[in-house]
């Protein structure tokens, strides 16, 4: 009978696979300027943190209008607001993370104490305006609307009265036209004509029609971009604006720039009239806020029994109820189809959601709302509905931060704690290299080579984040790197005294190789097991600095997995093969007289005889492995 099938070891497949690994990670970093010198500075790069460059670190307690703690859903929402401030004005790597119940610590590399504290101190403001103005899209340069002596009166609506909350607008995709229709929330066909008219003027069309027909649904015969409301409502500060300013397709800042808006109180001020831009590029003069985001109550998304579609239901505050029917009224009264046969004033009857300076969406008015419940409806999805019941829920935070501290971080700091992280580290690797070598003669070769492949991938891995994940080292990071020294030691120091133990049992150097990897891969992969966890839960649970070195700790764990199994082992298989390894030279490191090997057995079956006595009869021989006579 044939014996079990021993599995052969292919170590240069698994060398190969680790040099694919390299090469794809270089692919992936410099991509076609891998074999172009001259750029690599532009794609070799790694972002620094707020500790390795200058900046500024900011804390701030949060409370309600009345001092009270503010719930967790709004200390959160607070952190995506500021994120996206900070973000968009051109930084990278702020971080915004809460420390207890109502204190936010800021970070943000390159900008100054003044600079940072004026972006995140000011809570965002979610207010609903009237379309005075609204031009979409295009890439071609269009025609600027001529200025027609705009009227005294800053709005366009006679709801001269409280700054309601608005009934939200429709729109989930964050274009201006859209479907999307807000109706009384008891019954959406109790709105007056809820069909037809209603839906038609809410086209997306960059070039919309001049049909006849009171609704604008046909096709235009326009061939460059126009404007579409009433530009006698715009003051003439706004109209110049709004000629000079330039909206593209996702951008939220760069108009802002072009507008001289500096700060949140330049595109945030619900008293005066404002330009904005819409995520699709589409461009809009807006009135006076008559309705805030405060003034609403709750909004909830949910998909409707009766039409099967997701829906989102807003309810208002008393004041915001009054103040937001009074507004729909207005509109119905002017603009609402049936009421005007000019197409322009079709989009005067649209009420733009405007976060942090942004029209969020801007959808019609389905006639008057009265009641202080509304019903937006439109092409939503599930997602589509559920981040616009956050926007309106959780885009206007009741908040007021008051600032604790205020700290410059100098560049130089960073850079000296840098460098003396750097020397700590080439100490350590010095000392591991030198014991590998006296310890393990030959096989400290191996040893070294295993912490320098470490070291390639743990680079190639913080470049690729950084370029992709946005990834900033910081010196907690590092010192997550460094760690990475010892875990990799660890792992090598398992798996060599493993194969010592196979040499001393009297093993010759391959079989031993493949018998101690057998024994040293679990206690490996259980010791890289526990440090991943380790890690993941000080992520999760830790704040600030200790973050990043959690992040880099579960990186280097993950790559020292894979140079054991990709590199450490599959070399010392193929140093086995060699004559000074495998016939145990005294400076491999393998040597059996050095280890204390034992004599090895000549066989697998030992055979004991009994001898016989003179004169007595001849006795049984007993073989020990069959046990019969």
């Amino acid at each position: 009978m044939a014996g079990p099938t021993k599995t052969v070891p292919h170590p240069g497949r698994a060398l190969a696979a680790l040099i694919a690994l390299i090469v794809i990670m270089l692919l992936a970093i410099a991509g076609g300027d891998l074999f172009s010198p001259g750029q690599w500075h532009k794609d070799f790069k790694i972002g620094l943190g707020l500790d390795l460059s200058s900046g500024t670190q900011l804390s701030m307690k949060a409370s309600t209008l009345n001092g009270g703690t503010p719930p967790a859903a709004e200390m959160q929402e607070a952190i995506s607001i500021i994120l996206s401030r900070v973000n968009a004005s051109g930084n990278t790597g702020a971080q915004v993370q809460t420390q207890g119940s109502n204190i936010l610590n800021v970070s943000v590399p390159g900008k100054t104490s003044q600079q940072t504290t004026q972006l995140v101190s000011e809570t965002a403001l979610l207010n609903f305006r009237q379309t005075l103005l609204y031009q979409p899209y295009s890439a071609t340069p269009s025609t600027p609307v001529p200025s027609v002596s705009p009227s005294a009166s800053t709005s366009a609506s006679p709801s001269a009265g409280a700054t309601p909350t608005a009934s939200p607008s429709a729109s989930a995709t964050s274009t201006a036209k859209t479907s999307a229709k807000i109706v009384p929330a008891a019954s959406s066909s109790a709105s007056p004509s809820a069909s037809g008219t209603a839906s038609a003027k809410a086209s997306t069309s960059a070039s919309p029609s001049a049909s006849a027909s009171p609704s604008p649904s046909a096709t235009s015969t326009a061939t460059t971009p126009t404007y579409f409301g009433d530009p006698s409502l715009v003051n003439k500060q706004t109209l110049a604006v709004f000629n000079k300013v330039t909206c593209k397709p996702g951008d939220t800042t760069q108009w802002k720039k072009e507008a001289g808006y500096n700060n949140p109180q330049d595109y945030d001020n619900a008293s005066a009239q404002i330009v904005s831009c819409d995520s699709s590029g589409g461009k809009y003069a807006l009135d006076v806020a008559k309705v805030k985001g405060t003034d609403i109550a709750s909004a909830t998304a949910e998909l409707s029994t009766t039409s099967n579609q997701w829906e989102v239901l807003v309810t208002l505050k008393s004041g915001g109820a009054t103040a937001f029917a009074n507004l729909t009224s207005a509109q119905s009264s002017k603009y609402f189809a049936g009421a005007s046969t000019n197409e322009n004033d079709f989009w005067l009857d649209t009420i733009a959601v405007v976060l942090d300076g942004n029209v969020v969406t801007a959808p019609e008015t389905n006639g008057a709302i009265p009641g202080g419940t509304a019903q937006i409806t439109g092409n939503f999805n599930q997602a589509s509905a559920t981040q616009l019941q956050n926007v309106l829920k959780y885009g206007s935070l009741p908040l007021n931060f008051t600032i604790l501290s205020d700290d410059t971080v100098s560049a130089t700091l960073g850079h000296a704690q840098l460098v003396g992280g750097l020397i700590a580290a080439a100490i350590g690797l010095a000392l591991v290299v030198i014991y590998s070598f006296l310890y393990y003669r030959g096989l400290g070769v191996v040893s070294v080579l295993s912490l320098v492949i470490a070291g390639v991938l743990a680079l190639l891995s913080v470049m690729l984040l950084s370029k992709y994940q946005n990834f900033h080292l910081e010196l907690a990071g590092i010192a997550g790197l460094i760690v990475a020294i010892g875990i990799t030691a660890d792992s090598f120091v398992v798996f060599f005294e493993r194969l010592r133990d196979e040499v001393r049992e009297g093993k010759a150097l391959r079989p031993a190789v493949e018998a101690g990897w057998k024994r040293a891969r679990r206690t490996i992969l259980v010791s890289d097991t526990v440090s991943f966890i380790a890690a993941l839960l000080l992520y999760y649970f830790s704040i600030g600095e200790v973050k990043g070195f959690a992040y880099t700790l579960g990186l280097t764990t993950l790559i020292d997995i894979i140079v054991v199994f990709l590199f450490t082992k599959p070399m010392v298989s193929i140093l086995a093969r060699t004559t000074f390894y495998g016939n145990g030279h005294p400076l491999s490191g393998l040597d059996p007289n050095r280890l204390g090997a034992r004599t090895p057995w000549r066989s697998s079956v030992r055979r004991t005889q009994v001898r016989r006595q003179p004169g007595s009869a001849p006795r049984s021989t007993v073989s020990r492995n069959s046990g019969e006579a």
